[in-house]
């Protein structure tokens, strides 16, 4: 492994001071003179048609200065959402948008509009649109078949059995795969576990909600706005409003959390800088929790039947999936697929099939959500690995090692005939450190121990995710004052990426961090393009594209003192701030000197010359700082070898009180690959923060809807509230490890881990429940409520059907 001095230690950020000092800036805290606020007036029903609407008198309100309505922006291409509608398709959803002097008059006249629904049918659980005779969510179909709005009946299905709470698999579906011969691997399989499961859908709830504040200047939009992605927000935003991305500057250096819901924003974004643009002045359109609730995106549900094929040893040899998706009523998310291709991936069965739609519902738009179809396909199936892993003797961690993948491993959907491969797997490495440092023989030592009516469990399941991408540009200057200004388009929505992945580019000109400053979040001062702040993309990503800049870097500086002071490039070296010439560091130049010298020479060294394959924004970005010291711009062409994949493998140790049903969570701790380790402290942020949020999600994030009326009964922050410190193990910092091995496609090493903590935590916490409760303890959904354990322990009938969704 490389002998880094950046890369692989802690550091204090250069966000840090900011955040704990109140100084960071977020959407919300904007200000500008003369600026309005906007409220919006929100559907009371779950699918309804304006037939009647007049706003003569809430205008009239003194203070009141403009209104936009869905009549003002141009009609979205089904099924994609406008922002604003005149058919709204779930509770919540925005009618018209209101900008006066102050809130309050904004609501007042939001409550003075004068407008009549026309109830329109409506559906909250995809089983009831597939029902011949059912509603549809959308007037135009209840699925999408390709790229087309289809419609769904199962007419052929036995309706008793769904009655009965089990998902048949002869229904219609729009997607499917297979890999081998399912039924040959089931016919070789000495344990087969054939079960429906269900996976519920969770809101996103970031502590902050998707405000934006914007106002023109001079033929531009500026934009203050809660976005996970700087530079990949630009042009989706622009499209929004309807205007060139060289006219728009979005600013967003803070981000409160997004966990996918805020990639590129958010349509509703649209509203405050149209309004903006009517009124003449600036708009700040605050969303409250409840807004959040309804149109911030939420993970969608998953009902499933899924059968496992086992050897005696507990190697997987078959699997078959069957997935019914609840799509809110827009898009199309594809966590049902993806689902699947994680399954493939943190199981390798030699024989594979999945089959599955996804059906469009009258409930909140669904969007990725951390590690989206990966944290369903751990929830929903690590109960069936577990399960068999006690049916079959055989150690559960043990059986997680055996099925892990390895090396380049081939997983998922076959594409032109080909299942693809990841870059490297080393999950085996990270179970076998974990094993000995957590003393997994002792855990289990404590697996149905006693104490009063609390009964201990122990349960332990891996998840995967994707982890990087590549191709992406970097962008610094080294400036005359000797400072290295590093560029990035990296949004900031807490996981520090925009700072870590710039390490490396200081790691190539081996000089002290202290010598760099990061430039981030603001599009007016020229950023580079940038990959998603999604899908865990950005460590893979920008630890090799800032490694190429700083290499591009290196290369003019040494070619700048070989010009100097003679000899050729390869004679110098770069360290601590200066290029010398090899084994004479007093004969040579410092950065700062190097930089008036590229001033000087102009062309490629100053900026003034840029590389062909560098993308567009990036262009422009460096034209903008062409003159100002050397630039270093370049595109990230290193050998990919595969889909960049990360491992989390997480243990927990839960109480469960027999008598009330209550869990407490006692331990957990997780072993993790995510190749070479980029910042430890962060990663252990990153690890525990993603378990934590996984243990909501077994232990009581969900929603509630009201089956007669479609609307929502749990819509409120603390109604569907992600665990606090109060529900963790907190009396001691939670442990983990790394496998630590450097993936061999990043010259860094280093892959992204945002995504699989989720699904471990959620996995290990429930099967941890299971093991308490003995053999009969599985409940084949999450999350696991009280009234479900004590059901359980008294033997009595579940409360509803098991396929029944927002209960």
């Amino acid at each position: 492994m490389a002998d880094h001095k950046l890369v692989g230690k802690n550091y204090v950020t250069p966000d840090l001071v900011a955040k704990v000092t109140g100084r960071a800036k977020y959407a919300e805290d904007f200000r500008a003179e003369g600026m309005l606020f906007t409220k919006l007036l929100l559907s009371p029903m779950p699918h309804a048609r304006v037939r009647r609407m007049n706003t003569s008198a809430a205008m009239a309100i003194p203070g009141v200065e403009a209104i936009l309505t869905a009549d003002d922006l141009p009609e979205a291409e089904a099924p994609q959402e406008a922002g604003l509608t005149n058919e709204p398709l779930y509770e919540g959803e925005p009618i018209l948008a209101i900008a006066a002097v102050d809130e309050e008059t904004a609501a007042l006249a939001v409550e003075a509009v004068e407008i009549d629904f026309e109830p329109l049918p409506f559906v909250i659980d995809p089983l009831q649109s597939l029902r011949p005779g059912g509603p549809n969510a959308r007037l135009d179909g209840n699925t999408m078949a390709g790229r087309d709005l289809a419609t769904v009946k199962w007419d052929n299905v036995d309706w008793n059995e769904i009655d009965a709470g089990r998902l048949p698999v002869d229904g219609e579906v729009t997607d499917e795969w297979q890999v081998g011969d399912v039924e040959a691997g089931f016919a070789e399989a000495d344990l087969v576990l054939d079960e429906t499961v269900f996976a519920s859908s969770v809101s996103h709830q970031p502590l902050e909600p998707r405000t934006a504040m914007a106002y023109w200047q001079n033929g531009k939009c500026y934009m203050h706005v809660s976005t996970q992605s700087t530079a990949r927000t630009t042009g989706g935003l622009a499209r929004w409003i309807g205007i060139d991305p060289a006219d728009l500057v979005v600013v967003g250096e803070y981000c409160g959390g997004g966990f996918g819901g805020k990639i590129s924003s958010a349509i509703q974004c649209r509203i405050p800088a149209l309004l903006s643009q009517k009124a003449g002045k600036p708009v700040m359109m605050r969303v409250t929790r409840q807004e959040e609730n309804f149109f911030g995106r939420s993970r969608p549900g998953i009902q499933a039947r899924a059968k496992f094929g086992f050897k005696s040893d507990g190697r997987v040899v078959a699997i078959d999936l069957f997935h019914v998706q609840d799509g809110g009523p827009y898009g199309r998310s594809g966590d049902f697929m993806s689902a699947a291709d994680q399954t493939s991936l943190m199981y390798q069965p030699a024989h594979m099939r999945m089959r599955g739609l996804t059906v469009y519902t009258n409930t909140p738009p669904r969007g990725a959500q951390r590690a989206p179809g990966g944290v369903q396909a751990v929830a929903m199936f690590a109960p069936i690995m577990d399960k068999a892993a006690k049916q079959l003797g055989v150690d559960q961690l043990e059986l997680i090692r055996m099925n892990a993948p390895e090396g380049q491993a081939k997983f998922g959907r076959p594409r032109q005939g080909q299942q693809g491969n990841v870059s490297s797997a080393f999950p085996k490495m990270a179970i076998d450190k974990a094993a000995q440092e957590f003393d997994w023989a002792g855990m289990k030592a404590r697996s149905g121990q006693r104490n009063g009516t609390k009964v201990t469990g122990v349960g332990v399941a891996i998840s995967s995710y994707s982890a990087g991408t590549s191709g992406l540009d970097g962008l610094l200057v080294i400036r005359p004052d000797g400072k290295v200004q590093i560029h990035t388009g990296v949004g900031n929505l807490g996981t520090e990426s925009f700072s870590d992945t710039a390490r490396p580019a200081m790691e190539a000109l081996d000089t002290a961090w202290e010598q760099a400053e990061i430039v981030w979040g603001d599009t007016s001062k020229h950023l580079p393009w940038s990959a998603i702040q999604g899908g865990s993309m950005t460590t893979h990503a920008h630890t090799r594209s800032n490694w190429a800049v700083g290499l591009d870097a290196k290369r003019k500086l040494q070619e700048i003192a070989a010009r100097d002071l003679g000899g050729s490039p390869d004679n110098y070296d770069v360290s601590d701030g200066r290029v010398f010439r090899r084994g004479n560091r007093s004969q040579g130049l410092s950065f700062a000197r190097a930089a008036e010298r590229a001033i000087a020479l102009g062309g490629k060294y100053d900026g003034h010359e840029l590389p062909e394959d560098i993308n567009a924004m990036t262009t422009a970005s460096a034209t903008a700082l062409a003159g100002q010291g050397l630039v270093g711009v370049a595109k990230d062409n290193f050998e990919t070898g595969g889909r960049n994949m990360s491992y989390v493998i997480g243990f927990a140790e839960v109480e469960v009180d027999i008598e009330t049903g209550a869990v407490a969570l006692k331990d957990y701790k997780c072993a993790t690959d995510c190749g070479t380790v980029l910042h430890p402290r962060n990663l252990g942020g990153q690890l525990h923060g993603g378990g934590i949020q996984g243990f909501g999600i077994a232990l009581g994030q969900k929603w509630v809807l009201d089956p007669k009326w479609g609307l929502h009964v749990a819509k409120r922050f603390y109604s569907s509230r992600p665990p606090t410190l109060l529900d963790i193990p907190h009396e001691e910092e939670m442990p983990w490890v790394a496998a630590n091995e450097p993936d061999p496609y990043n010259p860094i090493g280093c892959r992204g881990i945002g995504e699989p903590p989720v699904g471990a935590g959620a996995g290990a916490v429930l099967n941890a429940i299971s093991d308490a409760l003995g053999p009969d303890g599985y409940f084949n959904r999450s999350p696991i409520m009280r009234d479900m354990i004590l059901a359980k322990l008294e033997s009595l009938p579940e409360a509803h059907n098991p396929l029944s969704t927002h209960v």
